[in-house]
């Protein structure tokens, strides 16, 4: 799909959901067993619309982006539930952070991760990815270090293959996930130069705790 630069090509993420699911299922993903899984709060509208096209149950995983305190946009990594840390060392070094600072940060963003989790999950059982195909979606990939914190954490609970699912990506995020994974679906890929995910949406607004778990119990209702 061609994107011409700073023109959105997606209504908000419900479509963009609708337009992957659709590819999802043109590829064979509705035929087997699989279990969607959101990174909130921006992949979890669009993940909600992949599991209507397919068929599948839809849950939460949350890994954390390191990022600079006042700068939302500005990450330099990804922290996973058990602590381990994905560090893009060529931002760190650009930011000029001390391993004191990515400590504090890791441990606040840490601490947000867990109260998520409580939030969106509740008190339902842990997740069995044990021998399964487990599809990561998201709104979109900007450095990938988020997606990668979360392949690795499915990866450590032994799933059979993983697929990432995204409407839009960066050349360099597809790369540096690519090889991580069993499958990679991406409808729009993007330059680097000059590229934020929200350029490729007309609504892209941020999304409350509440509207996240509202789009979790209407598919788990169904």
């Amino acid at each position: 799909m061609d994107w011409k630069p700073n023109a959105p090509i997606f209504a908000d993420r419900l479509e963009a959901g609708r337009q992957l699911g659709e590819e999802l299922r043109l590829r064979g993903y509705g035929d087997e067993p699989a279990i969607v899984l959101a990174i909130p709060r921006g992949g979890v509208p669009v993940a909600h619309a992949v599991t209507q096209a397919l068929g599948t149950p839809l849950e939460v995983i949350v890994p954390g982006k390191l990022r600079l305190p006042g700068e939302p946009e500005i990450a330099f990594g990804a922290i996973v539930p058990d602590g381990t840390l994905l560090l893009n060392l060529s931002q760190v070094e650009s930011l000029d952070l001390e391993a004191e600072e990515i400590k504090r940060l890791a441990a606040e963003t840490l601490s947000e991760m867990r109260r998520q989790m409580e939030t969106y999950r509740g008190k339902r059982s842990p997740l069995n990815l044990e021998d399964r195909t487990v599809i990561l979606v998201d709104d979109g990939l900007a450095s990938g270090f988020t997606m990668l914190a979360a392949v690795r954490a499915v990866r450590h609970h032994a799933a059979a293959r993983v697929v990432v699912a995204v409407p839009v990506g960066s050349f360099s995020a597809i790369d540096r996930l690519a090889p991580q994974v069993d499958d990679l679906v991406c409808l729009v890929e993007r330059d680097d130069t000059g590229y934020a995910i929200a350029h490729a949406y007309t609504d892209w607004a941020e999304l409350s705790d509440d509207q996240v778990c509202t789009f979790l119990r209407d598919i788990q209702s169904q």
